[in-house]
């Protein structure tokens, strides 16, 4: 018969091996399954757009609109800013072809937490798709991109600015730190294909750096790092290190040509 000490001790031993095994579960679960099932999901959702904006528009009928409230820098539960690494100090409207682009009639508003267009980039063989507002439960999480309230929507003047996972939850830009000047990105819409080229990255930043995601693109912690003129930028941004959300990495590019679709 086993005395109270070692019976104490069995006790414990057993209550630490399902604790562990708790903990390992759910390590399994956020660095794993999330990651399998927002992949698929965003993919689903790649797919969809790509079939309805295969289909003709019928005569007279309008793009859906949804509202527009939340002020850049600071969406929802995600991190103000995203991630950065850039230095440099010159602007740029991003080529001539962007210029008859910004004299259209402004674009419907897109529906909140929808996607409406595909990001594309080459050297990542990343395609996932670009919703609007940067929530986390409502666009992050879903393995989506997402794009900050406030800022320009896509060929417009301005920046257009979007935030996305480095780590779990389909991680779309757990490499983006990998891009370097002369990448390029393209971003789909029902109405035209935008190409941008990278130009700039800033490795870390304070996550309330707001800045980054300014219509001219400039860092308030590192001030050296980003634009002064106005022009046609994109802006990605995501936590770093990898596992943290300590700081925000971000990478910069200019318009670079639009295609009608």
């Amino acid at each position: 018969m086993r005395s109270p000490g070692v019976r104490l001790l069995w006790t414990g031993a057993e209550a630490a091996v399902t604790l562990g095994l708790v903990l390992l579960l759910l390590v399994v679960h956020q660095l794993w399954w999330t990651n399998r099932e927002a992949k698929a999901g965003a993919e689903r959702q790649v797919r969809s757009l790509e079939r309805e904006w295969g289909q003709p528009q019928k005569q007279g009928q309008e793009p859906s609109s949804g509202g527009e409230s939340t002020p850049a820098g600071g969406a929802d539960d995600d991190p103000a800013v995203g991630d950065t690494e850039g230095t440099g100090d010159t602007g740029g409207t991003g080529g001539t072809r962007a210029e008859p682009q910004s004299r259209t009639a402004a674009a419907p508003r897109p529906n909140w937490d929808q996607a409406y267009a595909i990001l594309s980039i080459p050297r990542l063989g990343l395609r996932a798709p670009v919703a609007q507002g940067v929530s986390k439960p409502n666009v992050l999480n879903h393995g989506y991109v997402g794009h900050y309230p406030g800022t320009a929507q896509p060929g417009r003047a301005g920046n257009f600015a979007l935030a996305g996972h480095r780590n779990t939850h389909g991680e779309p830009f757990r490499y983006i730190n990998r891009l370097r000047r002369g990448d390029t990105l393209t971003v789909e819409t029902k109405s035209a294909t935008y190409t941008y080229v990278v130009d700039r990255t800033l490795g870390q930043t304070a996550p309330s750096d707001g800045g980054v995601i300014d219509p001219v693109p400039r860092s308030r912690v590192v001030p050296s790092a980003g634009y002064r003129e106005p022009g046609y930028y994109i802006t990605l941004t995501t936590c770093t290190p990898e596992y943290t959300s300590k700081y925000r990495l971000v990478v910069w590019g200019k318009l670079s040509s639009m295609r009608p679709r």
